[in-house]
């Protein structure tokens, strides 16, 4: 058999460098050299390829298309896991990562995550650009926010924390300025803007602030509010509403008031101190907001509040700022009295061993049960003092109020009226004094 020379290229076979993946041209040229009885191991070399590969192709007798193999993904089986913490994150693939490998001790690389994400990230740019326009009534709905923005105070950058509340219906709005955003403050700017729109909506709607909300599950739309906004909503009358988990555009009102006071408001000043930043939010307010057009309603936020919106407000009721409220939960003694701060206050004598809800406002104590009043005392000064109404005791032994004296002392129970008579008496029976 004559020898063939394999050192150069085949007429119309294309010598390529070392790939993993041979093009039907290449096999054809395999099968010819394994034709003509060239050894594998020469036909590797000449097409720049593994032995391994050129095998594969003999004994398939021709060119087959490259299989992946399939291989399980460490990912498997928690989509639903990744969808919800990808929303929680907002998208931020690498955190989703972290708390992959904290809580299912599963590591992979960024690139792998992200490849996972890709599909759930077009779902969540769809869901934040589409949002729902809902127009509320007047006095039905106020918006609450908070947003941070960097002011040079003094000459020196300095973070601060802007309260935005605004109105439903008239877009009126109200801006408080702080230097933390904890509940305090919360309950400040929301206080803060009752009194400055003079008056009550009937929702409050919140984004899911820590300070404010325990849980909020984003499956089933429970909601647990922290216990002390509960009170203080309750105290003033108004309804706490939250957005959707990670849907803060739900609120989307107050999410372009927050923008629109950084972007008017704020940009480009410089303030000496907090407090004529301060001064100048209150101008701003009166002079810019609230007489600019709207670019929703077509008109100015005031002209709308003063026509429809104002008269929709229910009134403050004259409440002491929650401030000066206190909230506290005690049970009744068996003397028919609660302590509260070393001082006693009496309650109806059947409620002995019943736990009643206590409020102290304006100098004034007011004793709630299951939510109706049942006592209602003036604040005592000092200390280790007694408020007792009588009318509290009434149907308990003793506690009957007492009559008037008279010239003859009323007979005691259990005792006989001799032992009642005058000590002359019975000096004189027994033959004088001692």
């Amino acid at each position: 058999m004559q020898a063939v020379e394999v050192t150069q290229a085949l007429p119309g076979v294309e010598m390529l460098g070392r790939q993993s993946m041979q093009t039907p041209e290449e096999v054809t040229a395999m099968l010819r050299l394994a034709q003509a009885g060239v050894g594998v191991k020469r036909i590797a070399v000449e097409l720049g390829c593994s032995k391994n590969t050129v095998k594969r192709y003999l004994r398939a007798g021709g060119w087959i298309a490259y299989r992946k193999p399939e291989r399980r993904s460490r990912l498997a089986g928690l989509q639903d896991w990744l969808a919800e913490r990808f929303r929680q994150h907002r998208g931020n693939a690498d955190v989703v990562r972290q708390d992959l490998l904290r809580e299912h001790a599963i590591a992979v690389s960024l690139r792998t995550m992200e490849r996972a994400v890709q599909p759930l990230r077009q779902a969540l740019r769809a869901e934040t650009v589409a949002t729902i326009r809902f127009e509320t009534a007047p006095g039905e709905q106020l918006q609450i926010d908070f947003g941070t923005v960097t002011v040079p105070i003094g000459g020196e950058p300095m973070k601060v924390k802007l309260f935005v509340a605004t109105l439903g219906y008239s877009r009126r709005a109200y801006v408080a300025l702080f230097e933390h955003e904890r509940q305090s403050a919360w309950l400040s700017g929301i206080e803060g803007a009752f009194r400055h729109f003079g008056g009550l909506p009937r929702d409050l709607l919140l984004d899911n602030a820590r300070a404010l909300i325990e849980r909020h599950d984003a499956k089933t739309r429970e909601v647990q509010f922290n216990v002390r906004f509960h009170a203080f909503c309750r105290y003033w009358g108004v309804v706490p509403r939250a957005c959707a988990p990670y849907r803060a555009r739900t609120k989307g009102k107050d999410e372009r008031g927050v923008g629109y006071v950084k972007g008017n408001a704020i940009a480009g000043h410089r303030f000496a101190t907090l407090e004529a930043l301060r001064a100048h939010l209150a101008w701003w307010m009166r002079e810019v907001a609230d007489v600019r057009v709207h670019g929703t309603t077509g008109e100015p936020p005031l002209e709308r509040f003063v026509r429809e919106e104002r008269a929709a407000l229910r009134s403050l009721g004259g409440r002491a700022p929650w401030g000066q409220v206190r909230e506290l939960v005690r049970r009744v003694h068996a003397d028919s009295c609660v302590e509260v701060d070393t001082n006693r206050y009496s309650v109806p004598w059947r409620l002995i061993g019943e736990t009643v809800t206590v409020v102290l406002a304006a100098n004034e104590l007011t004793i709630l049960h299951a939510g109706r009043e049942v006592a209602r005392h003036g604040e005592l000064a000092g200390r280790r003092r007694s408020a007792i109404d009588r009318r509290h005791l009434l149907g308990v032994v003793g506690a009957a109020p007492k009559p008037r004296e008279t010239a003859q002392a009323p007979e005691q129970p259990g005792r006989s009226p001799e032992l009642l008579r005058p000590l002359a008496e019975y000096e004189a029976a027994m033959g004088g004094a001692w």
